[in-house]
């Protein structure tokens, strides 16, 4: 998020899945101004592409598919019911798109 409060960078990934008309969702906030936030992609079939937050060998925010790949969304929401229970700062994001486009304009690698 480079600097970016986390609030001002989840209301413009917002914006972006509503302009490519997704429906997306903040299922739950966390802190305004330095909270780390897990981005699911609900897909076709009960599954879900969850991306978390990362870093690359320079520093820079990547984004990493959690499991290499579409998981069952039960346990896209386990991983976030674990993640919430260590980080009460934490963002989920929710995104339901027919082509299961992210929305991220930082790189997204898989593990």
């Amino acid at each position: 998020m480079s600097g970016l409060k986390t609030k001002i960078w989840v209301d413009a990934l917002v914006r972006r899945a509503e302009t490519g008309l997704a429906a997306i969702y903040v299922i739950r906030r966390g802190d305004e101004d330095a909270g780390a936030v897990l981005v699911k992609v609900v897909l076709r079939d009960g599954l879900a592409r969850l991306l978390v937050p990362a870093r690359d060998g320079h520093g820079e925010r990547i984004w990493q598919v959690f499991r290499d790949g579409p998981v069952p969304e039960a346990d896209a929401d386990a991983y976030c019911r674990r993640r919430l229970e260590s980080d009460p700062d934490l963002w989920l994001v929710e995104i339901e798109d027919r082509d299961g486009r992210h929305f991220l304009t930082e790189p997204v690698e898989n593990p």
